[in-house]
């Protein structure tokens, strides 16, 4: 028997949007470079963002019958986060479904199977992350687990872990360490701010990344 069960603890929404101030890369950094989601995973559109807590399916090859479930059943701001075998041709999903995640105020969909109707998806503005665009359909055959655990893009993905999402890519962050991993993430714009004002002054590259002793250690030598 296979049950559907919700997100065990969702993010507050504060915490959300505490974290949706910064990108995917200023995070993956800030957290120790750990949570970053294949590159092969890419948005529709490079003007779509995405930041909530995982609504998390595993689907079939080649069928989205679990998929479909997952758009019923997910809360407002959830991202639908699908786990399909890394498999590229297939579209299962398109602007039918878009149109039923926007009416239900769900935040987005990563998947890591192919998705179609890309031009309609582009102007209903619905965050979609995909593995592939294929036209190809699907079936509604198979059965399997909502909110367990899955792998997508390589990372483990637990229900109510956050993901981000922009034209660079997509990071996931733990939901036990969702304030710690803002935390960091402004810290490190702030030095970042730091540095493109040193540049301004007129500093050089070598001088305010501290590369001079580096450099020497390493035995460069510069002949101009």
């Amino acid at each position: 028997m296979i049950h559907i069960r919700d997100i065990a603890e969702r993010p507050s929404k504060a915490d959300v949007a505490a974290l949706s101030k910064f990108s995917p890369a200023t995070i993956h950094e800030a957290q120790g470079r750990r949570g970053a989601l294949s590159s092969r995973l890419k948005p529709v559109d490079y003007r779509m963002k995405l930041c909530g807590p995982a609504f998390t399916v595993k689907c079939a090859p080649r069928d989205n019958i679990m998929l479909q479930l997952a758009i019923n059943y997910a809360k407002p701001g959830d991202i639908i986060v699908v786990s399909a075998g890394e498999y590229e041709e297939a579209g299962s999903f398109g602007d039918v479904l878009a149109n039923a995640c926007l009416a239900k105020g769900i935040g987005g969909l990563v998947t890591d199977t192919g998705v179609r109707d890309t031009l309609q998806l582009r102007e209903l503005g619905f965050p979609v992350f995909s593995l592939s665009v294929c036209i190809k359909g699907t079936v509604k055959e198979t059965i399997a687990a909502v909110n367990d655990p899955i792998i997508v893009g390589g990372e483990i993905v637990n229900p109510g872990d956050i993901i981000v999402g922009d034209a660079d890519g997509l990071v996931v962050v733990r939901r036990a360490e969702v304030q710690e991993a803002a935390r960091l993430s402004q810290a490190r714009e702030d030095a970042e701010a730091g540095y493109i004002d040193a540049y301004k002054q007129g500093r050089s590259v070598i001088e305010v990344s501290k590369l001079e002793a580096v450099l020497k250690a390493k035995g460069l030598v510069v002949d101009i």
